[in-house]
């Protein structure tokens, strides 16, 4: 199919807008944004983004968990969905761009194709997802994972904020009642398309325009903690210690340098330490760091985390102190939709679109839907890498590009 919705200029300019639109909702001093789930700017946002889904001619509707979606039904299949979209939270004094690009570009190409080629063959619904981030409360993916059937509202009873608002008072504030709560689960859902920012610098790196997820990383995370023994920082001879912080330096060190070793992809982090008693003339009797590692391939997860809690394990036994590990997260890694990644390919060939395939290192809803049906995931580029913070930027031209290949993409799905 050789066409274009609009002149680039024009659509540039409604990108543009809408992108700054959206952003008022929960805009910071900084310029950055902050919508949580269920809150005021929240509901706002979401209730706005229903009007803009009237306006552009879409039936629209909630579900029981706060998810928005704006249908354009087939003429011939109304009942196998083509889904596309993205979440509309963000992180504390985020950027514009994440999630709320998804959630535009989809309804500025759905919107487009039904002015000029009429209502689709097989409906098309736009969504925007009530939640991903975890921001708010203390679980991720509310939104998709309501809609693929894995969480209800039995996962959420006992949680609260970090205010004390249960989930459920969060929820009847914003008009979601729980007491009127269904089950949000779907069966007709025959593909999922989801559009993003790459968060990372690698397509800038390599001049390219569009980034082909062909999978999602799996993302191991523990807690580690060291037992070794107070005492004084100047009468305690440096054989006789059982330093808490040199042994997790030593850890920390050996973690680090191993995952480079191992394969270029895997990454492990460690992003926050608690020291006790934290005195400076005390030596340290315990300490507690996080591990976060991530990787596309279980297998190599897997190789290293029993290498590495292995040696954790011989570590402890010659210096005579407590090291133990506890697992909070195992999300397994995703594959993206394989049959659709190559048309996608060939089209970009075809279109003369800069693109290459990437892993995404980043969690996406994509990897929820992946679940329940062939799905996809397509980066455009962010600008130095940056990423949730007011400082997040893609340029219009790479919106637009990422615009034009899903345009391309639903054509294909909802029209042929």
């Amino acid at each position: 199919m050789a066409y274009r919705l609009e002149n680039d200029l024009s659509l540039k300019n409604r990108i543009g807008n809408m992108i700054e639109w959206l952003g008022t909702f929960g805009k910071t001093k900084s310029g950055g944004v902050t919508r949580f789930l269920f809150s005021q700017t929240w509901q706002e946002a979401q209730f706005a983004l229903k009007d803009k889904m009237g306006e552009l001619g879409f039936q629209t509707y909630f579900d029981s968990a706060g998810n928005l979606f704006g249908r354009m039904t087939g003429s011939i299949d109304k009942n196998h969905i083509i889904l596309t979209g993205s979440h509309i939270d963000t992180v504390v004094n985020g950027g514009k761009y994440d999630g709320a690009y998804g959630i535009i570009a989809s309804l500025l190409a759905v919107s487009g194709l039904v002015e000029r080629f009429g209502y689709p063959k097989k409906t098309i619904e736009v969504v925007s997802l009530a939640e991903e981030e975890g921001s708010r409360f203390p679980l991720t993916f509310w939104g998709s994972r309501n809609i693929s059937g894995f969480y209800h509202l039995e996962h959420v009873k006992n949680l609260q904020d970090d205010h004390g608002v249960t989930f459920f008072a969060a929820m009847r504030a914003a008009g979601f009642a729980p007491e009127k709560y269904k089950p949000a689960a779907r069966t007709d859902i025959e593909r999922f398309i989801e559009l993003h920012i790459e968060q990372g610098m690698t397509l800038e790196k390599n001049h390219n325009s569009i980034g082909v997820v062909t999978h999602i990383v799996g993302q191991r995370r523990y807690t580690v903690r060291i037992k070794g023994e107070s005492n004084h920082a100047g009468t305690t001879p440096m054989e006789g210690r059982k330093d808490a912080v040199s042994t997790a330096s030593y850890l920390i060190s050996y973690l680090t340098k191993r995952a480079k070793e191992i394969d270029k992809q895997l990454v492990a982090t460690v992003g926050k330490l608690h020291v006790t008693p934290n005195v400076a003339n005390v030596i340290a009797g315990e300490v507690e760091f996080s591990l976060d590692i991530r990787h596309h391939e279980e297998q190599i997860l897997d190789f290293y985390c029993q290498e590495l809690f292995s040696m954790f394990e011989n570590v402890s036994i010659s210096l005579a102190m407590d090291i133990s590990v506890s697992q909070w997260m195992d999300v397994k890694p995703v594959r993206m939709d394989d049959e659709l990644n190559n048309w996608i390919r060939e089209v970009a060939l075809k279109q003369k679109i800069c693109f290459q395939d990437i892993v995404s290192g980043a969690g996406h809803d994509a990897q929820v839907f992946a679940s329940i049906c062939p799905t996809t995931l397509l980066f455009v580029p962010s600008h130095k890498g940056i990423s949730h913070s007011p400082q997040e930027f893609t340029s219009l031209e790479d919106l637009a590009t990422g615009i034009h290949l899903l345009e391309t993409i639903l054509y294909k799905l909802a029209y042929d």
